[in-house]
Formats: C-alpha cells, structure tokens, sequence
C-alpha cells in the first residue's frame, strides 16, 4: 500500500536531492528487516556444525550485517549517514525449509529513520552467507528481504501486512 504519492528524493525540477532533514525532530527510531536463503540440506548441515571451510558462517554474517548498517550511508547514494545506536543480527536455521533467515534491527535517536540500515544489513548479512558457502552449493536463492517495522519520526509506528 502506498501511503504517500511524493517521490521525496527528487526536487521540483525532478532532480535527484538529498533529503533536507535539518527541521526535522529527533527522536527515538526503530526499524527492523529480514530475510532469508534457501539451500541444499548439505549447505545447512556444514553451517549448522560449523565445519564450513571458511568457519563459523553466523558469527562471521552477523558481524557483516552489523558493519553493512554502519556503513548504508556510503553506499546508497542519498541515504544520509546517521550515528546507529544499536544494530542487532539474529541468525535462524530452518531445517524443515533448508534456509538461514535473518532478522535485523537497527535503532537511532535523530532526524531520519533507519529502514534502510536495516534492510542494507539483512542484505550482506544473507550476502555473508551466499559467499562463505558458495563453493559448496551456487544454487542458494536469497529472498523476501522486506521492512517488517519502523518506528518514529513524523510518519510514526508502521508495521507489515
């Protein structure tokens, strides 16, 4: 559902602009992402026992995932950088669907919100994963990285269908 007709990154002559956030208040905001890949049942069972040749495949994801949020600013190119006061990564292996999901939230106290560090996060942190174990199976599929929650700012509490 589309709550807003306004391309807000484009200015009235329909160039590209950074967001002016200097009148905004700051506050408290939350948002949290995930994501999951999908893999042969071998995959999972070399990440699970932590026997995976390039080691353990979690803990090296989640420290990808936390990095990726702190650094979003650098690499989409009119996200403003902003100063993260928590990012959290969790890590779920599903046996039943031979997948890894991810569950991402990034949080601030400032003028913009931090979907996109969530969602950059939740991106390289399955990213991790695809290329630590890649060289056993090329055929694992990341998918539905979506925005599940954000909080604050003017626009408020927003949670996913």
């Amino acid at each position: 559902m589309v709550t807003d007709q306004t391309l807000t990154h484009f200015d009235a002559a329909g160039q590209a602009h950074m967001v002016d956030v200097g009148s905004k208040a700051e506050t408290a905001r939350v948002a949290r992402a995930a994501g999951s890949i999908f893999m042969q049942p071998e995959t999972l069972a070399l990440i699970r026992s932590g026997s995976a040749k390039k080691g353990d495949v979690l803990g090296i994801a989640r420290i990808a995932a936390i990095q990726a949020a702190k650094r979003t600013g650098e690499l989409i190119p009119l996200c403003h950088p902003i100063a993260l006061t928590r990012v959290t990564a969790d890590f779920t292996i599903d046996a039943e669907h031979n997948a890894v999901h991810c569950a991402v939230a990034a949080e601030c106290f400032g003028r913009t919100g931090v979907e996109m560090e969530a969602l950059t996060a939740t991106s390289v942190g399955l990213l991790t994963i695809y290329d630590m174990c890649k060289a056993v199976d090329r055929g694992m599929r990341i998918d539905d990285i979506r925005l599940l929650e954000k909080q604050g700012g003017k626009s408020g509490h927003w949670v996913a269908e």
